[in-house]
């Protein structure tokens, strides 16, 4: 049975592309995609970036005001993307106006 490495695991992504891919934007194309869910911490390492990574991006994410700490579970926080923020506001903007280019390029295209 073959073994799948998560370099080939890995999907095409039109904001990583654009963007450029490390763990920061890894971490915000996730919170942009799942934006209207809450996430653990745990469930941010979905995202593609270690434990390690994560406890050192995401108080920059806090203290910027990026994420917010919607609810807790007992001892478990839940966080999700902060929509009212302005510069939130303008990032979704962004990664709508690169999805939707590309679609609209590739719908080009294929109409030729």
């Amino acid at each position: 049975m073959k073994r799948i490495s998560k370099i080939e695991d890995k999907k095409e992504s039109l904001f990583l592309d654009f963007i450029g891919d490390s763990p920061t934007t890894r971490l915000l194309e996730y919170l942009i995609i799942g934006k209207d869910f809450d996430y653990t911490l745990t469930d941010l390492m979905n995202a593609g970036v270690s434990w390690s990574t994560l406890n050192r991006i995401f108080p920059k994410f806090l203290k910027n005001n990026i994420v917010i700490q919607t609810r807790t579970i007992g001892r478990i926080k839940l966080y999700r993307i902060n929509q009212q923020n302005p510069i939130v506001k303008k990032l979704l903007d962004i990664f709508d106006s690169i999805i939707f280019r590309t679609v609209h390029e590739k719908a080009v295209k294929l109409a030729a």
